[in-house]
């Protein structure tokens, strides 16, 4: 029989296994979730509606934690500096990650080297949006009249050296205009001014111009993709309005610094993929015009090797020299 003092002994060690899986939960603090964008843009959105279902899959508090400013960069920079612990996380979209390092000469972190992917939550794709005072309501009326004003025109991309901006040259090449692409510090701003009548159109993604043009306050008329989007179904692509090449899609996922444990990247994506699976958070996704598609961690770096590999050859193509 045991005496007292190893009764009490087998008693903590049983309490303590049994609370392991409550204690991972609670860790340290809470999970701070990056968001590289300001508040109020396509992204911020997207971090604030997965993190109330993180943290109530994970029984730990998850911030949304926003660090704008240089595309992503600053919220990159953030995580490659970051404890390995399950701490800090990055919710990001393609262009900080896949085309970020091939525009910046120095960008301050390198994806493959310095994160570990998470998990992938949707593919969406960018779009060409008119602003409520311009009068065009189709690519081709867009282009006549920036005709009429003497082939010239600005058009609004969040975030400098983008694929916004090389869709901006691409226009422009394929028509034989001169488009100017003025870059924003993130959606948000960017969408003020169109919705302003201060520029007359912008380039971004769908998730970003979504509710304006349910609204009638800016109005989309061509997208990447090769298919129509649900969510905007009178919208053609790019591909059916005679630009071939733009079919492949971004992607929004969530990665972690270099060296993470495994054990938290596996508990953290399985409650991303439980989190997606809700109704609720799928239509709301899906209504900010994502395709929602959960992602492991290996599909997600695969997904970004190959979407990587087209803009390179876009960016190349460009005669782009890096910044």
């Amino acid at each position: 029989m045991l005496d007292r003092r190893q009764f009490c002994s087998a008693l903590v060690s049983t309490a303590a296994l049994a609370g392991a899986p409550a204690a991972w939960a609670q860790g340290e603090g809470p999970i701070h979730l990056l968001v590289g964008f300001p508040a109020g843009g396509g992204s911020d959105a997207i971090a604030r509606l997965l993190a109330e279902k993180l943290q109530a899959e994970l029984g730990r508090t998850v911030l949304v934690d926003n660090r704008p400013g240089a595309g992503g960069q600053i919220a990159a920079q953030q995580l490659k500096t970051a404890r390995a612990d399950g701490s800090t996380l990055f919710l990001s979209h393609d262009h900080t990650i896949s085309i970020l390092p091939q525009v910046v000469k120095k960008p301050g972190f390198d994806p493959h080297a310095d994160f570990d992917p998470v998990g992938g939550l949707a593919t969406f794709v960018n779009g060409l949006a008119v602003s409520g005072g311009t009068p065009a309501r189709s690519l081709p009326a867009f282009i006549d009249w920036v005709k009429a004003r003497g082939g010239q025109a600005p058009i609004g991309i969040p975030a400098p050296a983008s694929t916004p901006e090389f869709l901006v040259q691409l226009l422009a090449r394929t028509y034989g205009l001169k488009l100017t692409p003025v870059p924003y510090k993130g959606s948000a701003p960017m969408m003020s001014d169109m919705l302003g009548n201060q520029i007359p159109a912008g380039i971004g993604s769908v998730p970003d111009f979504i509710e304006y043009q349910r609204a009638g306050k800016l109005h989309m008329i061509g997208v990447l993709g090769g298919q129509r989007q649900a969510a905007l179904p009178q919208v053609p692509t790019f591909a059916e309005l005679g630009i071939k090449g733009l079919e492949d899609t971004p992607y929004y996922g969530i990665w972690a610094p270099k060296g993470t444990p495994a054990d938290f990247v596996n508990r953290f994506t399985r409650a991303l993929e439980k989190a997606l699976a809700v109704p609720e958070v799928h239509q709301q996704l899906t209504d900010m015009g994502l395709t929602v598609g959960y992602m492991t961690p290996r599909q997600l770096g695969e997904r970004e090797h190959a979407y990587t590999r087209v803009w390179t050859r876009i960016i190349q193509d460009s005669g782009f020299q890096p910044q």
